[in-house]
């Protein structure tokens, strides 16, 4: 296979390290610019890319019409599309619970949604 190089901004950390992949397919053969953690992340972004989703769903009884939402750990980045499909059909009654678990295992991955913040039932 021919050998491909492709410049990765690395976001482990405030630097923002431009870092020089050089791979054989999805084989990582060397990482130029970067610390292990940048290695690490070079490697999961080429391989499998994930990202932290925050969203909203819509909300019943509170303050507010939505309800602000997030990932427990980094979504597979093809899929966030139909991630935010599924939270467009979600609708959560108040009163809800700061960390609250919103979907558990979501599309089968494993990674939960949960409650960004507290939103208590308004009373009429």
């Amino acid at each position: 296979m021919t050998k491909i190089s492709e410049n990765v901004i690395c976001v482990t950390c405030p630097k923002g390290c431009t870092l020089i992949v050089t791979r054989d397919g999805q084989t990582v053969i060397d990482v130029e610019n970067g610390c292990k953690r940048g290695h690490a992340y070079a490697q999961q972004e080429l391989v499998d890319p994930r990202r932290m989703v925050a969203s909203s769903v819509r909300l019943k009884g509170g303050l507010h019409p939505l309800l602000p939402v997030y990932t427990s750990a980094p979504f597979p980045k093809p899929r966030i599309s139909e991630l935010l499909s599924v939270l467009r059909k979600v609708e959560v009654t108040t009163p809800v619970n700061l960390d609250q678990l919103i979907l558990e295992n979501v599309l089968d991955t494993g990674i939960n949604i949960h409650a960004s913040r507290e939103m208590k039932e308004i009373v009429k």
